[in-house]
């Protein structure tokens, strides 16, 4: 398995990864599923930012991605960035999760990036345990600010410093 960045030739897979997860999970909290012409300008402006999408890979199969972004558009958070990454529903328990978070934090560091946030819909706790054994700290907890699936969701906020 290898950590590379994403290609164009990537996106079929990362349409899938992310459909599965809006259609089957709360890890991502849009109803909405994407197409290829929306991951295609999603790529684009992650690299007109300079923002790494890396996916982790296997006999050519991606298996998972991660990438960051802005944490909010005005420049006092310019130091800070939320990264997101989702594993393929057979490819978890692995570790890949682990090691596609881990291969963020240099670019960050790069971009002059001194925090990263992760938020994590409350009650995953394999979620919050695998940022808890990468560093970061819980900071904050918002109860019932979401919504999927009919029920509310938690949003728990964690940090790591760069």
């Amino acid at each position: 398995m290898i950590i590379r960045s994403a290609a164009s030739q990537d996106l079929p897979a990362l349409v899938a990864i992310y459909n599965d997860a809006v259609l089957h999970s709360t890890a991502i909290w849009n109803d909405t599923t994407v197409d290829l012409a929306n991951r295609a300008l999603w790529l684009a402006d992650r690299r007109t930012k300079n923002y790494p999408i890396l996916v982790a890979a296997e006999d050519d199969a991606v298996l998972g991605y991660a990438s960051f972004g802005d944490f909010r558009p005005f420049d006092g958070f310019r130091i800070c960035c939320e990264h997101s990454v989702y594993v393929a529903e057979g490819a978890r328990g692995r570790g890949l999760g682990r090691r596609l978070v881990e291969a963020l934090f240099e670019p960050a560091r790069a971009l002059g990036k001194k925090v990263m946030i992760g938020g994590i819909t409350g009650g995953n706790e394999p979620s919050i345990a695998l940022h808890e054994r990468l560093g970061f700290v819980r900071t904050g907890f918002m109860p019932g600010i979401g919504i999927k699936f009919g029920r509310p969701l938690d949003l728990v906020l964690m940090q790591k410093e760069l």
